[in-house]
């Protein structure tokens, strides 16, 4: 009996042992199988385009009574006559494989979209009205094979974010200061939408944080028209930065980072990206101490971590925090806690840039003394 018990383990370790090389040796592979849609985007199922007219087309706007945007851990809480608005596109929600663009009626997604709601677009809620977008975004494995079908999906994704937009600057009065802000997916749209709408923007806009995606260094803040923010309280700048482990293995979770797409549509290749501390408002570093809160299990935990801008433009934090919760990316990539880790100092970060936005308009007789 011992004998069999012994040959059973054995099988089982060795058994164990072949599905680590088969992951090891295939795990790309593997995961373009699970995400990326088997059938060309022409073949698949197009939802109709969003109404931005009606409430269900959103997660968030100010007509919307108890939408995750205006949810604030202890201590905190959402702004009663806010003075700004802010327009905040989510990150990829939309996980499946039998479409290339999200259906906005997919409840695993919907779901998604609250809790990244809850955890990024609420830092904005103590000074501005938060609205937050549905729409047709592309499938996550769009982004793990380039392809002329991944082209598409993230290109209808684009025509709902910028329609959607249109609807949210008619909908606030002439002289509302705006922030637009965007994660992973959300922040590669926020990228070309600012492009796209420079014009309307001019004069308006606070800030734009599009955190979570490669920000060519120095060509995107040019062809944006946006100034990289470098400073604490700096108005009418543009801030982003990616969140891995200081002992991460960078050269691996970095390795498909050279193909990604600048704002031009040239590959990053070798150049840096912008990082922007969220805990400094600038390039400089920044210990735990300096941490106001970093949002665990929905409170928040001051001192967690610190964070530093190494020459790539990647945002290196220590300590390693072990308990923020269970999607850590391989390879030390806090991808899915850009925000989380930092949030009482975004929000603190937001509201100086407001504050000094407030103060340029006074100075210029543009903007009234109280909101």
């Amino acid at each position: 009996m011992a004998r069999k018990f012994l040959w059973i383990v054995a099988t089982l370790v060795s058994l164990a042992i072949l599905a680590g090389i088969v992951w090891i040796a295939f795990a790309d592979r593997l995961i373009r199988f699970a995400f990326v849609p088997g059938a060309a985007y022409a073949e698949t199922q197009l939802a109709p385009a969003p109404d931005y007219a009606a409430k269900a087309s959103w997660v968030a706007r100010p007509d919307i009574p108890g939408n995750p945007a205006l949810w604030t851990p202890n201590g905190y809480s959402a702004a009663p006559k806010p003075a700004a608005a802010v327009f905040f596109v989510s990150p990829t929600a939309y996980l499946s494989r039998s479409r290339w663009n999200a259906p906005l009626d997919d409840p695993d997604t919907n779901d998604r979209l609250d809790r990244f709601t809850r955890m990024q677009a609420s830092v904005f809620n103590g000074v501005a009205e938060v609205w937050v977008p549905r729409y047709r975004q592309a499938t996550f494995g769009s982004f793990l094979k380039p392809s002329a079908d991944a082209d598409k999906a993230l290109d209808l994704a684009y025509t709902d974010v910028e329609r959607a937009f249109d609807a949210f600057l008619a909908a606030q009065p002439a002289d509302r200061p705006i922030i637009v802000a965007g994660h992973s997916q959300g922040a590669r749209h926020l990228l070309k939408l600012l492009q796209a709408r420079r014009a309307v923007l001019s004069g308006r806009l606070v800030a734009a944080y599009a955190v979570g995606w490669a920000v060519a260094m120095p060509d995107d803040p040019i062809t944006i028209g946006l100034p990289p923010c470098t400073a604490a309280g700096q108005a009418g700048c543009l801030a982003s930065w990616q969140s891995f482990a200081a002992d991460a293995d960078l050269a691996t979770a970095l390795k498909d980072f050279p193909g990604i797409p600048d704002a031009s549509g040239k590959p990053l290749g070798a150049r840096a990206m912008l990082c922007v501390n969220p805990l400094s408002g600038s390039s400089a570093a920044a210990e735990a101490r300096q941490n106001a809160g970093t949002l665990i299990d929905g409170a928040l935990v001051p001192h967690k971590v610190g964070a530093s801008c190494n020459k790539q433009g990647v945002l290196l934090i220590s300590p390693t925090p072990k308990d923020i919760g269970p999607f850590v990316l391989p390879n030390g990539n806090f991808h899915v806690y850009d925000f989380s880790l930092f949030w009482a100092n975004i929000r603190a970060d937001v509201e100086a840039r407001l504050s000094s936005f407030g103060a340029a308009k006074l100075g210029q007789g543009t903007l009234p003394a109280t909101p």
